[in-house]
């Protein structure tokens, strides 16, 4: 429980340079600080978002696709496309992890 609180004085600028970041890294203010203070790496990843929203998205689908599956209203289906899918989506996240890597 955090039951201390700590007050200190900053310029106009550096407050907002560090809501901005804060913000950028979709954290609180105070959650931002204090991991900063305690020398916690904050990574931000832009496009992550996106990539893990259609990860989902294929999920669902194979979902239900099981789903019809076990209760035997399909038979076959060809993954073919989904394989291809998930495949681009890793590569994807790859790339954006290893571009981020060397910033």
């Amino acid at each position: 429980m955090r039951n201390k609180r700590v007050n200190i004085r900053l310029t106009q600028a550096e407050y907002d340079a560090i809501s901005k970041r804060a913000k950028e890294a979709n954290m609180t203010l105070t959650s931002y600080i204090t991991r900063c203070c305690m020398g916690k790496q904050i990574v931000v990843i832009e496009g992550l978002d996106e990539l893990n929203r259609q990860h989902r998205s294929l999920g669902n689908n194979i979902n239900q696709l099981t789903r019809l599956a076990n209760s035997g209203q399909i038979q076959v289906v060809d993954l073919g496309g989904f394989l291809s899918e998930y495949g681009a989506i890793g590569k994807g996240i790859i790339e954006l992890l290893e571009r981020r890597r060397w910033r």
